[in-house]
């Protein structure tokens, strides 16, 4: 008898699996089994039977099929081919992995819950977040700019229609960036249905036919990612409130939309409403973006308070209720009354439906797995990335998580630096950071510099007719080196980028300072304001070196 693993494409469900294993049955001197979980038919045949008539055996029923290489071959980067890694979840952390996991010579099972693949990032977060972001932002500069001969303009805003062209450029990117993966690398099985453990190496998938698909994968990667977070407030969940989810595709502007939140999701959906012509209110429970250099939070409370918006700190409400027309909410001796009430107060890890302590796998407070620098749980064969765990929550450190736990999982040995992670909020102007506040350096010991310049002084800026923000350097004392940028721009997050790489390679105030930047940009700021460490750039010419 000789063996043969094939790995067939285009199951869907159990039955599909059924069909595949009567077809290879069905042929003499053939004995399979075929696993739906796997993706995979295992098959004992006699002398005689060979592969092209097993291939043409499964196409015959509407799949595709291919022979996997023998269990411990040696693959050309090192991968063991063979090894199965089951990923949980279909966001960016997980397809990074399992694209990367197939490189080193893995086989994937990659297993969603939900109705749609790509988690967060592509569906309810970052993409159609910056679509209405920018529609907005269009909007608002039509009524408000500062160009002599452009009349003043203030447009009849279609949100059904904004909302269709955003959601068509979602499934464009769902598509490009996760299904035609899917469709496109035999290396990757889809396996849909909630998973949950059963032991430390037991998988078990609950489907939406009523079954359930088992596995026991060699290694086992959680991205299953992260939920709004909604605070006990009471009333709150008796009423008809938004979160980012369903005001990202309403299709209709509130008259007075009331936001509960003082972060990130919070701020740039606040702004958005209001360039799109709704009023609106913005509840924190401390300051705006508390965890920043408290420059920040102040300087764009300015540009809210300018724009309209009703910015109310160190506020939280006591209790919400909703009449059928509109919500009130009391908040300290008074109610705040509109027709829509957002709540962007965080989110809150996937992970109560794993079952991980099944596995051992230990959480913080949160339910966020923890991990260490090489995503590796406390349990060996079990790793988990992005907004699931405990680390940043960004789109980016997820992707580059789950390549680097690929690597890992597939007998690489490398770890992700989070050392100088850039991140941008994208309000107008954006709010741009890396490194170290002058709060968080010297709650380190670590004695520092600033120096803060007022966009008047950068001539893009002026010549933009928008000197709205700062930007600001923060440096070692004595050594110069810099470790930690702030900013509030315009372009604040293409801004960043350079300050991050500067702080990659160790640069000092100095070595910044005397590099070229090209003239009229706003990237020219961080010079300016590293020259003002030891100069007036007031006293210098335009472009001065």
């Amino acid at each position: 008898m000789t063996s043969f693993t094939l790995r067939i494409n285009g199951m869907t469900c159990d039955h599909c699996a059924t069909n595949a294993e009567e077809a290879l049955n069905a042929l003499p001197g053939v004995h399979a089994t075929v696993s739906f979980a796997e993706g995979l038919a295992h098959v004992e045949a006699e002398p005689g039977v060979d592969t092209e008539q097993l291939l043409a055996a499964v196409a015959s029923k509407g799949y595709s099929a291919s022979l996997v290489e023998e269990t411990g071959a040696s693959t050309p980067d090192g991968g063991e081919a063979g090894l199965h890694i089951a990923i949980v979840g279909t966001g960016s952390g997980a397809f990074a992995a399992a694209i990367k996991a197939v490189e080193a010579g893995a086989r994937v099972t990659i297993i969603e819950g939900g109705e749609v693949i790509g988690g967060t990032c592509v569906n309810i977060g970052c993409v159609p977040s910056k679509i209405l972001i920018r529609g907005a932002h269009i909007a608002h500069l039509q009524g408000h700019h500062n160009v002599a001969g452009i009349p003043l303009n203030r447009p009849a805003i279609d949100r059904k229609a904004m909302v269709a062209q955003q959601q068509e450029w979602v499934e464009k990117l769902r598509y490009a960036k996760y299904e035609s993966i899917l469709e496109s690398n035999p290396g990757i099985t889809l396996l849909r249905g909630m998973a949950r453990f059963q032991d430390a190496h037991t998988l078990v998938v609950s489907q939406v036919d009523g079954g359930e698909a088992t596995l026991q994968p060699d290694r086992i990667l959680l991205a299953v990612g992260a939920h709004p977070s909604i605070p006990p407030l009471r009333g709150l969940a008796d009423t008809p409130f938004w979160t980012s989810t369903e005001a990202l595709v309403a299709e209709e502007i509130p008259k007075h939309l009331i936001v509960l939140g003082g972060s990130v999701v919070a701020l740039e959906l606040a702004q958005a409403f209001r360039h799109l012509g709704a009023e609106v209110t913005v509840i924190a429970r401390s300051t705006l973006l508390s965890r920043e250099d408290p420059e920040i939070g102040a300087g764009l409370q300015q540009v809210f308070e300018e724009e309209g918006i009703q910015v109310l700190l160190h506020s939280s409400p006591e209790a919400v209720s909703h009449d059928g027309q509109q919500f009130t909410l009391a908040v300290g001796d008074r109610e705040i009354m509109g027709d829509q009430l957002l709540v962007a107060t965080g989110r809150q890890p996937n992970t109560a439906a794993l079952a991980l302590e099944k596995a051992g796998v230990q959480t913080d407070k949160r339910g966020g797995i923890m991990i260490d620098d090489h995503m590796r749980t406390n349990v060996e064969h079990i790793y988990a990335a992005g907004d699931c765990t405990n680390q940043p929550q960004f789109v980016y450190v997820a992707a580059a998580a789950g390549t680097r736990a690929a690597r890992n999982m597939t007998g690489d040995d490398v770890a992700l630096d989070l050392s100088v992670l850039p991140a941008v909020v994208f309000t107008e102007p954006q709010v741009a950071t890396v490194g170290l506040s002058v709060q968080q350096a010297e709650a380190q010991g670590l004695a520092v510099d600033s120096r803060t310049l007022d966009l008047e002084n950068v001539p893009r800026a002026l010549a933009n007719m928008d000197t709205r923000g700062f930007i600001k350097l923060v440096a070692e004392q004595g050594t110069g080196r810099i470790v930690g940028c702030q900013v509030l721009a315009t372009e604040g997050g293409e801004i960043i980028q350079t300050a991050a790489l500067a702080m990659r390679n160790r640069m000092s105030i100095q070595e910044l300072a005397d590099q070229l930047f090209p003239y009229l940009t706003m990237v020219e700021g961080l010079k300016l304001t590293a020259q003002t460490f030891n100069k007036d750039v007031k006293q210098l010419s335009c472009c001065a070196g």
